[in-house]
């Protein structure tokens, strides 16, 4: 069994470029991860891909989760990266970098506890509420509101995890930001309580 550490956990398949990965944090086999931040104690699967996101903490990625899939140049006369990456293809061109920090304007953020079905995709510019969970297979093309279930293509609200007013009491609790050793000290009060209980005895704390 692999224990994880302050020390984030990157397989030796995995590429990781430009980012910053948090505590606790693993990044599984063939992920490529550039541009981004990976909060404390979040983790991606097998096959992921994240370019230009902020993800919080606590994000449960499963595998072939794609942040940020960029888009194509649709008002050009082609689709292609030709004319954006010019440079790959003659050696008197540059690269267009003014596209570049367009796509960039146009970040993935993601809140905290949040979960990642396998083969979700979240396309640019999409803020993700905290504690919201994303269904397998389905395609994010708008926000999603804190503690919302969402799926399909393209997502649609399926429920709420929690009534709007736990959902907030939730949010002011910020137990995602708690050290180490009080999330250890709480690891059965996670476990056995209700959510009403829960924040009833972490509220007064």
């Amino acid at each position: 069994m692999t224990r994880l550490s302050e020390e984030p956990l990157v397989h030796p398949t995995a590429e990781v470029t430009g980012s910053a990965l948090g505590r606790y944090t693993e990044i599984a086999e063939r992920c490529r991860v550039h541009e981004t931040a990976l909060g404390d104690y979040s983790y991606m699967m097998q096959d992921c891909s994240a370019w230009c996101a902020r993800i919080g903490k606590f994000a449960n990625i499963a595998s072939n989760v794609r942040f940020n899939a960029t888009n194509h140049p649709t008002w050009r006369p082609t689709l292609h990266h030709f004319t954006y990456r010019a440079g790959d293809y003659w050696a008197d061109a540059s690269n267009e970098e003014q596209f570049f920090e367009w796509r960039r304007e146009n970040m993935v953020t993601v809140g905290h506890d949040t979960w990642f079905g396998h083969g979700s995709t979240v396309l640019p510019g999409v803020t993700i509420g905290d504690g919201a969970a994303i269904g397998a297979g389905a395609v994010v093309s708008k926000d999603v509101a804190p503690y919302t279930i969402v799926g399909g293509v393209p997502a649609r609200p399926i429920r709420e995890r929690f009534p709007k007013a736990i959902a907030e009491r939730l949010q002011a609790l910020a137990w995602w930001d708690w050290e180490h050793a009080a999330l250890r000290a709480s690891l059965d009060d996670f476990r056995s309580l209700d959510i009403e209980e829960f924040l009833e005895k972490y509220e007064s704390t």
